[in-house]
């Protein structure tokens, strides 16, 4: 048994496969994109958590510090330390770096 195609049946079959390819592979990179929005979305939702609970606890301590008036220096530690970490992170946050590589014909 023998096929005969012509030409261009042969260019149709070939254009079918490659359609049926690209089709495969874009709906492969849209299952990857979903994939990365979903883990994206979860990492995010961890991390509000994490901030909602440490947030609660400082603020906790801090209210039972200042509710006991007791030590004026406890005071200020629990109510400045806090301060503190919350002052570098968002002088780290704000603050713009750059890093100027080697120059074009410069060697390292």
């Amino acid at each position: 048994m023998t096929i005969d195609l012509t030409p261009t049946q042969m260019l149709a079959v070939v254009g079918v496969v490659v359609v049926l390819l690209w089709v495969w592979r874009a709906s492969a990179r849209r299952a990857k994109a979903a994939a990365n929005a979903a883990r994206a979305g979860a990492r995010l939702l961890s991390l509000t958590g994490r901030v909602l609970v440490m947030a609660g606890a400082i603020v906790s301590v801090q209210w039972a510090v200042i509710t006991h008036r007791g030590d004026v220096t406890l005071l200020l530690v629990v109510l400045g330390l806090p301060a503190l970490f919350a002052a570098y992170t968002l002088t780290r946050a704000l603050t713009i770096t750059t890093h100027e590589g080697p120059r074009r014909g410069e060697r390292r």
